[in-house]
């Protein structure tokens, strides 16, 4: 019985990775305007489980990245006022312009979501990992 848990297990791992590698169907998450400038949406992507964030820094500028910090997963939070993602946990901090690292423990950038703007509509199209 043991055995065939660890099976079930590993096969779901293993659908798990296979489903993060493929291309997320591109989807509108959001219309311009609707978000102010210095605004943030949560939103999923490319899965239901992949929680991720939208940012305005400027009136013309839309960027999103994974909400999850690359160190322990924790979530980010968006600072305007600092142009930074900060993460809680352990004091990371990313760029909020490229998702880079700028201190703490975090090993990677944030991966990024490519946008697209079609019409009035934001499409996030993929997910882009470092």
């Amino acid at each position: 019985m043991l055995a065939l848990f660890g099976a079930f297990a590993i096969g779901v791992v293993a659908l798990r990775q296979w489903l993060r590698s493929q291309p997320g169907a591109a989807r509108v998450i959001a219309h311009a305007g609707d978000l102010p400038v210095g605004g943030s949406l949560i939103f999923q992507f490319p899965t239901p489980t992949d929680p991720c964030i939208l940012i305005r820094p400027a009136a013309d500028t839309y960027l999103a990245f994974s909400r999850l910090c690359t160190h322990n997963a924790c979530p980010i939070f968006y600072r305007f006022d600092l142009n930074e993602f900060i993460c809680p946990c352990h004091n990371g901090a990313f760029s909020a312009s490229d998702g880079s690292v700028l201190q703490g423990p975090p090993p990677k950038p944030l991966p990024r979501v490519s946008l697209e703007l079609r019409g009035s509509e934001i499409v996030a199209k993929d997910l882009i990992r470092a």
